[in-house]
């Protein structure tokens, strides 16, 4: 990294830990680093290291944890249309990195659902040591906790899983659209055929955004 942008990173670092979060510098201070920097950028500034070690007894069915690059939550982000009223639930969050920068990008309130123990460990420390009280992990399968996540008006999936539990999740999340308008946004991550929500224009060539259609007909019947 080039020294002018590792000295960025620490500054902005520092901020954090005085607790001085803003989200539209903290984007600018972002986007000045190139591109192929920003994830190293951002593990300077979260103060991560190695990843942790998935758990040997991960389910049948879940994807080891990997973190999302950088470039693509920004496009979340953006054509998600995250804002600091939102409640953004990421699917499989390993160990809170996408959930403290869409939070430090937005201002978005974020809930982490992480079926592996020493990952949901890894994210509460990140919350607590930044002071990110809008942040918070839950531990469990999210094939179940999906649907009991109410406020939330986001939901984010990068991998977690795929086949029937990636279906199980979407038509759990019919219960939550009859509710309010709630946005599905995804990395690298084919949503199955689902009537009841509509993808809006392409926003990057991995990343989707869809938009659901229930709460104007809140008594539709949700169909896969």
């Amino acid at each position: 990294m080039r020294p002018r942008h590792a000295q960025s990173a620490e500054t902005v670092r520092r901020r954090l830990e005085q607790g001085t979060r803003d989200p539209a510098q903290f984007r600018s201070a972002l986007v000045e680093v190139p591109a192929r920097e920003r994830d190293d950028w951002v593990d300077r500034v979260l103060g991560l290291g190695e990843l942790p070690d998935d758990d040997p007894q991960l389910p049948a069915g879940c994807v080891p944890y990997l973190p999302c690059p950088v470039d693509a939550i920004l496009a979340v982000v953006e054509h998600g249309e995250v804002g600091p009223s939102d409640v953004f639930v990421d699917v499989g969050s390993g160990a809170g990195r996408t959930a403290a920068l869409v939070h430090l990008l937005t201002g978005a309130g974020v809930i982490g659902l992480e079926i592996q123990p020493r990952l949901v460990v890894a994210a509460r420390d990140l919350a607590a040591r930044l002071s990110l009280s809008r942040v918070a992990h839950v531990e469990g399968d999210a094939t179940v906790l999906a649907r009991y996540m109410t406020i939330g008006s986001i939901f984010f999936l990068y991998c977690p899983f795929s086949g029937e539990r990636l279906a199980k999740v979407v038509a759990d999340l019919a219960d939550v659209a009859r509710t309010r308008t709630i946005r599905v946004c995804t990395v690298d991550t084919p949503v199955p055929p689902c009537l009841w929500l509509e993808p809006e224009p392409a926003a990057a060539l991995n990343v989707a955004v869809y938009r659901s259609t229930l709460c104007e007909h809140p008594y539709a019947r949700a169909q896969l």
